[in-house]
């Protein structure tokens, strides 16, 4: 039976009238991998630049019949050597955002993270999934199942942020963030607890802004309704979360293969906090799920370019005002 995922249909919907951003597909070595990537590509979310192997790109792309000669084909040896020449391609601004292939995630992370010639920027760089569930009448959004492994307290508010961040740009406009645990009282047994009540009173203080937090909270209290009435918790989140934050990366990659395995849920996957948006899903992720991804990263790197055409903008403004200053205000304007 065909489940529907009105969500992701959203999210492409929204990439309709947008330009087709240029992106860095790091080693799509795999049918899916490849597909996935060609696929944007002619709903018109991408460019594609095909970083990998030229030989075995176009042997994969002719075993199955993929059409790849529109796109440009970047030759590398390996996948590592790969992943740093779709980071070079984004520092550049040849490409405005990276898209994980059919290579292991640690080898793909390895040239983002670096100190000096990665894509860091002045946050924490995150990953986060948008759910799609049948089951659940929200979006959902969550976070860190992928790169922060066993992040710290402070590392989980830039966390939360980021993913407040992308809620806002799917059209959440004030998004309920549960901080999940395993308990819902706070206890100094379980550390997941009190990194949950510092997060809720981080936002108290504005040092986390633009949603309302709540935690700790069980994925039960988070998700159903009921669950939170029985327990009697009293929160504007519970039951109706739109955002949950993890405890560490281990819980939330089970928590994610659970619903994909046990749901019918979709997860589309995506690294906020860095310098372009990165497209990181499973290698076994299908096309509706890398499409799904993909237009995400789109509308983050529209985002992104037009703040930067307001900071340029601003920036032209400034120095004709110190023109004019400097000219002693006798230019003409």
């Amino acid at each position: 039976m065909r489940v529907h995922h009105p969500v992701f249909e959203q999210v492409i919907k929204k990439c309709r009238d947008l330009d087709p951003i240029a992106v860095a597909v790091v080693s799509p070595l795999s049918e899916v991998a490849l597909t996935g990537a060609i696929e944007a590509a002619r709903a018109g979310l991408i460019k594609p630049y095909l970083v990998g192997p030229r030989v075995r790109i176009a042997s994969l792309a002719h075993e199955h019949g993929v059409e790849i000669a529109p796109y440009q084909i970047v030759d590398v040896a390996d996948d590592l050597e790969a992943a740093q020449r779709g980071v070079e391609l984004c520092r550049e601004d040849t490409c405005q955002a990276l898209m994980k292939g059919s290579l292991h995630t640690h080898v793909f992370l390895k040239p983002i993270v670096a100190d000096n010639t990665g894509l860091h920027s002045k946050r924490r760089m995150s990953h986060a999934f948008v759910v799609d569930s049948p089951g659940y009448p929200r979006t959902l959004i969550i976070t860190d199942a992928a790169i922060n492994v066993y992040p710290k307290l402070e590392e989980k508010a830039d966390i939360v942020q980021n993913a407040i961040d992308l809620a806002h740009l799917l059209g959440i406009a004030t998004p309920k963030v549960a901080i999940l645990s395993a308990i819902e009282t706070i206890s100094s047994n379980i550390l997941s607890t009190i990194d949950a009540a510092a997060l809720c009173k981080m936002a108290d203080r504005g040092q986390v802004t633009g949603a309302v937090l709540d935690g700790p909270l069980a994925f039960d209290d988070a998700v159903q309704p009921g669950a939170a009435r029985i327990k009697q918790i009293h929160s504007a989140v519970a039951g109706q979360a739109d955002i949950l934050v993890v405890p560490d990366m281990e819980s939330g990659n089970m928590l994610i293969k659970q619903l994909q395995s046990l749901a019918g849920a979709e997860a589309a996957g995506v690294v906020v906090g860095a310098r372009v948006p990165i497209i990181l899903t499973s290698r076994a992720a299908n096309p509706k799920t890398r499409l799904a991804s993909t237009a995400i990263a789109a509308l983050l790197a529209q985002k992104d370019r037009q703040e930067l055409s307001g900071v340029t903008a601003g920036f032209g403004v400034l120095l004709r005002s110190k023109a004019w200053l400097s000219s002693g205000g006798s230019e003409s304007q």
